[in-house]
């Protein structure tokens, strides 16, 4: 049991009375029967407040959190006991969950229950463990509360940033992609599997239109034909040290899982198979899967993806990659690339050129570009600019050899990231 502050005020009241009754000998009787009454209430408080029986909690936890956004967790608190009770819970979170309304202070009915919700946001993917709620129930008087726990461990999964993915779900039953950014081009003539017959409209090409449809319908009848499905995509995403900087403070690494995640559900949506590949410290693989359903395992294997200590290994990477994926494929490789990685990253990525048609997608410092725009004042901010102004120029000299060699590339920064390589997807698909 543990005091209140009215038992520290009490403490103080009868310690005032004390001080006027050496002042004032009459007030002495008053202060020793003052303190007898005190010193009952808070033993009969304190016994009381001991006998009291636990609340019990019944949380609900969401099947799964996103990284990053708040999520409401519901919990009920019964009392069993005859008097209400008035408790302070605090539920026992991950240590990188942050709550506004934790802890939560209220009372429970006698014989009844109390229902709360609480918003809770978690900083880390993965899988985390609630704890028992902790529970300071106070005595009936007020003078005492008692600690105590109540609830079971429970465990969740912490997704990637789906956000993003489910905005673009909502705007594509609506015909809206376009909205976000991504541009669906309709590329007559650049795929061979027939769509449909529709009639002809002027300017057509005579070698699309269906003769025998068109005998029969007495009017020219033209074959429509649409991009090739069934296609396979194959995300590689760098799991080394250099993703652990943070940009916005999210882990480059996040920024990438939340662009993949985008990208697998347009391919998704597109009729495609999507494969993931972990690179440099990570060897796990996923193999292709098909259907808008496969979000759910591409989302189970994401989720607990960690960076590692070692250094970025596109050869090994590479080698991999053409180990496991033998069919002609398109293969989107996510990383952040700096200029001293020419000599090792050109090379690989040709390897798989030669076989698969290849994208790189390079995630851009956000605080590079700020650099880059903010004005020098002084000589020191001067050498600054200067040295961001090499690195820019050494890494665009990387890109500009991928790209010479038939390697797709894309250069964005964090938030734009997304976007940019679903239209990026589109555009080159076409050439799987």
């Amino acid at each position: 049991m543990q005091p209140t502050q009215r038992v520290i005020l009490l403490a103080i009241l009868w310690a005032l009375l004390g001080f006027g009754a050496s002042l004032w000998s009459p007030l002495v009787p008053f202060w020793l029967w003052g303190g007898g009454v005190a010193a009952v209430f808070l033993l009969v408080d304190a016994l009381w407040g001991r006998w009291q029986k636990v609340p019990s909690v019944d949380r609900s936890l969401p099947g799964r959190f996103a990284i990053g956004i708040e999520q409401l967790v519901p919990m009920k608190l019964h009392n069993p006991g005859n008097l209400a009770l008035k408790v302070r819970c605090y539920d026992g979170l991950p240590g990188d969950a942050l709550s506004d309304e934790m802890p939560w202070t209220g009372t429970i009915p006698a014989g009844g229950h109390t229902e709360i919700k609480y918003p809770v946001t978690i900083a880390e993917r993965g899988l985390k463990q609630f704890a028992p709620v902790h529970l300071r129930v106070f005595s009936p008087l007020g003078f005492w509360t008692r600690s105590c726990r109540s609830g079971q461990d429970q465990f969740t999964r912490v997704y990637p940033n789906y956000e993003p993915v489910l905005r673009y779900a909502l705007l594509a039953m609506a015909n809206r992609a376009e909205q976000m950014g991504i541009v669906k081009k309709n590329r007559t003539g650049m795929s061979r599997e027939f769509h449909q017959l529709r009639d002809y409209q002027l300017g057509d090409q005579l070698s699309k239109i269906d003769w025998k449809a068109s005998s029969k319908r007495l009017s020219l009848i033209t074959r429509d034909y649409q991009e090739q499905r069934d296609q396979t995509v194959i995300l590689a995403v760098d799991c080394g040290r250099r993703m652990r900087a943070l940009d916005g403070g999210v882990p480059q690494f996040d920024h990438c899982l939340n662009a993949m995640l985008l990208l697998a559900y347009t391919a998704l949506r597109q009729g495609d198979h999507v494969g993931i590949l972990g690179v440099g410290g990570s060897d796990r693989w996923l193999p292709p899967v098909k259907g808008v359903q496969a979000m759910t395992t591409i989302l189970n294997h994401l989720y607990d993806y960690e960076t590692s200590t070692s250094p970025s290994d596109f050869s090994e990477a590479a080698e991999h990659l053409l180990t496991r994926q033998r069919r002609r494929s398109l293969v989107v490789m996510l990383s952040n690339i700096r200029g001293e990685d020419g000599h090792q990253l050109v090379e690989p990525l040709r390897m798989i050129r030669r076989r698969h048609v290849t994208i790189l997608a390079n995630l851009r410092e956000a605080s590079v570009t700020r650099r880059m725009e903010t004005p020098a004042a002084v000589l020191d901010d001067a050498l600054e600019v200067g040295a961001t102004a090499i690195y820019l120029e050494e890494r665009a000299r990387v890109l500009g050899e991928l790209r010479q060699h038939g390697i797709f590339t894309v250069d964005s920064l964090a938030k734009e990231l997304p976007i940019a390589l679903a239209n990026a997807y589109l555009n080159a698909r076409e050439q799987v």
